[in-house]
């Protein structure tokens, strides 16, 4: 898998997704990699994420969905949109003593101005812990500009899950 270089950071003022801005203070700080057909995240909670004793809180699991799920329409679509509706299901509980979790998404269609993108959580293990299906309403290509929307491209670097996921850890460890 490659990693799809975020086109906003350091390039555009205001830029501050909660999602996937790295400098953002409180941000989630993800970033995302193309694997075929799919965006991939690998995400590590920290202490201030629970909603029960070691247990991600179901709204920042909406939310990590809703984000890479968004990354499918940068990516993939190339123009942004935002999201119209997310359903979502909760299958098992996540860990925040996990070392991580594996986002996944996929575009299930495009039909004109509408997405569909299935986004999955997967714990550490491979037990699907979350799914939804959202639908983005996404811009037509100029109005996308017009918004600051930038292509995403990818790195050259050919990357294993294994690999990212070393990064990842060791990214956190290191803060």
């Amino acid at each position: 898998m490659k990693k799809i270089i975020n086109p906003w950071v350091g390039n555009t003022n205001g830029y501050n997704c909660f999602g996937c801005d790295p400098n953002n203070p409180v941000g989630m700080h993800m970033e995302f990699y193309w694997d075929g057909q799919d965006v991939v995240s690998i995400w590590h909670s920290g202490p201030n994420h629970v909603s029960w004793i070691d247990t991600l809180h179901g709204g920042l699991q909406a939310t990590l969905l809703d984000e890479v799920c968004g990354w499918v329409v940068f990516y993939q679509l190339q123009t942004s949109g935002v999201t119209a509706k997310m359903e979502m299901r909760y299958r098992k509980p996540v860990s925040t003593k996990w070392p991580y979790v594996v986002l996944r998404a996929r575009l299930l269609e495009h039909r004109r101005t509408l997405a569909t993108v299935k986004g999955e959580i997967w714990s550490p293990d491979g037990v699907l812990c979350a799914e939804c299906t959202c639908t983005y309403f996404v811009y037509p290509g100029d109005k996308a500009l017009e918004m600051g929307y930038e292509p995403a491209l990818l790195d050259n670097q050919e990357l294993t899950l294994e690999e990212v996921v070393r990064q990842v850890v060791y990214k956190d460890i290191r803060k």
